[in-house]
């Protein structure tokens, strides 16, 4: 009995994961429904915790440069990350794309916004939402719609900003503005905008949203850091990223 109590115990730990760990993470506002997601697959897989922080990527890179306990940081770009990893607060070579982002002009009012986003010229609303682009990615690339469309002067004094793209959502969702720029992550539901109108602004209108991951040196010899980073690159995680709206 002993001996079969004895194989059972080895047995079991052959097949259980790795000691439970905690990883915290640094995470971009647009990314934040398709990571809830990825953390719950992630946890179910591995065992490991995923501890997450949402904010803008300028704010983020802001708080690990003043030391904040980050082990991998989701950014909304790719400058925050290089830069991090040219400052030596970043692994080198851990880097690598985890989604490319889409902009999105959108209004929870139905028939508000166009297919072709000419609503922008008509200048039929009192307030458009933007996320703060010297902090934010996808508000910088919403200035760069404007700015190639020809409209930005004449949208400037409609123009309320949010710290972060959760905040430019929470203005159009609540009506405090007719429309706005958001990530198309927070309006698609099972392959569709779910309410409202909106606007997939087209790719050549403004930068490439290339959205880096990294594993930060405060992570660097942590083992659940390192199973966040490979199970980001697992088709089981890219397969859910594109339903919410992200390539590839």
């Amino acid at each position: 009995m002993r001996k079969i109590c004895l194989l059972l115990l080895v047995w079991c730990g052959l097949h259980l994961p790795a000691r439970a760990a905690e990883v915290t993470v640094a995470v971009a506002s647009n990314f934040s429904a398709p990571m809830q997601k990825l953390v719950q697959a992630f946890e179910q897989e591995t065992g490991h915790k995923a501890l997450l922080s949402f904010g803008s990527t300028g704010n983020l890179y802001a708080q690990i440069r003043n030391g904040a306990p980050y082990e991998v940081l989701l950014a909304a770009d790719d400058a925050a990350p290089r830069k991090l990893e040219a400052e030596g607060l970043g692994v080198a070579g851990s880097r690598f794309t985890y989604a490319i982002g889409t902009l999105v002009l959108w209004s929870k009012q139905p028939g508000l916004v166009d297919e072709k986003g000419d609503v922008l010229r008509s200048g039929k609303f009192d307030r458009i939402a933007m996320a703060n682009p010297k902090l934010a990615p996808y508000g910088a690339a919403a200035v760069e719609t404007l700015t190639q469309m020809g409209v930005l002067q004449a949208v400037q004094p409609k123009l309320v900003q949010g710290e972060n793209i959760s905040q430019t959502y929470q203005f159009v969702a609540t009506q405090n503005a007719q429309l706005g720029f958001v990530a198309l992550s927070q309006v698609m539901v099972d392959g569709r905008v779910s309410q409202g109108s909106a606007w997939v602004v087209p790719a050549h209108l403004h930068s490439p949203i290339r959205q880096d991951a990294i594993l930060l040196v405060k992570g660097r010899d942590a083992p659940a850091a390192a199973a966040l980073m490979r199970f980001l690159r697992s088709e089981r995680a890219r397969a859910l990223i594109r339903t919410f709206g992200y390539a590839l």
